[in-house]
């Protein structure tokens, strides 16, 4: 690990104040699903590694990236102990690169039984001990554009997983959402997410999390089941995305 240079006064004092008062409605909403206290995934895609240390030195512990090299060099430079989620649309060919890195948490979006596969062969080949956790996402609002498996494949993928994937330990069901549905409530896309969990847990007899919601739904996506949320501008602010290779 590199040394990492430590935010400004002023910096760490916002992301701090952000940190906290996220932190505090995910708490608040711990009594609505007992079994999975809600955890909170900050999303750090585009920021500095000096502002993930400042959440990282007041206790956050769960980040998110959506870039597979980003990832990787973050976890190069920081401490071992970050659980590092990936919630970018994977890539076959990305697969390796991702294994490699030892403090990977979990990957949320698995949207095929071939990726399944090719994550799990890539973990084995890493020598990992411990299985990988995997959330399987799904596109809940049948939009073109939207990543993920399509609603009645989610069963089928499950399946592979757990029969075939023996280096992958299915944790639960992710969901984006549409832009149409965010703005309603209940949000549709986060109640076909919840009613996929109950009929996969009730046939497969599993006991699946749900991770929806984000910076701008993340209270309402707690109030109806979430058990992860994935929040970025409510912690860091915004910033114009880069270029990335």
């Amino acid at each position: 690990m590199t040394a990492v240079q430590q935010p400004g006064t002023e910096r760490r004092e916002e992301i701090e104040a952000n940190l906290a008062d996220v932190g505090d409605a995910v708490q608040r909403s711990s009594s609505v699903n007992s079994t999975h206290p809600p955890r909170l995934v900050a999303v750090s895609k585009y920021k500095p590694a000096s502002d993930i240390l400042a959440a990282y030195n007041n206790g956050q512990r769960h980040f998110g990236e959506n870039y597979v090299q980003e990832l990787c060099e973050k976890a190069a430079e920081l401490p071992s102990d970050i659980n590092w989620h990936f919630i970018g649309r994977i890539q076959s060919n990305k697969c390796k690169a991702l294994a490699a890195v030892s403090n990977l948490w979990a990957v949320e979006t698995i949207d095929s039984e071939a990726k399944a596969r090719k994550l799990n062969d890539a973990w084995e080949s890493a020598g990992h001990p411990h299985a990988l956790n995997v959330f399987i996402q799904v596109n809940t609002s049948d939009e073109e554009s939207k990543g993920g498996v399509e609603q009645h494949q989610v069963e089928g993928v499950a399946c592979t997983i757990a029969e075939e994937c023996k280096k992958l330990r299915l944790l639960g069901l992710m969901t984006i959402g549409s832009i149409e549905g965010s703005h309603q409530c209940p949000n549709p896309d986060f109640l076909r997410l919840c009613q996929l969990r109950d009929d996969l847990n009730a046939k497969l007899g599993l006991n699946l999390e749900l991770s929806m919601g984000m910076s701008d739904d993340f209270e309402h996506a707690l109030e109806l089941g979430a058990t992860n949320v994935r929040v970025g501008s409510r912690i860091f602010g915004s910033r114009a995305p880069k270029a990335l290779q």
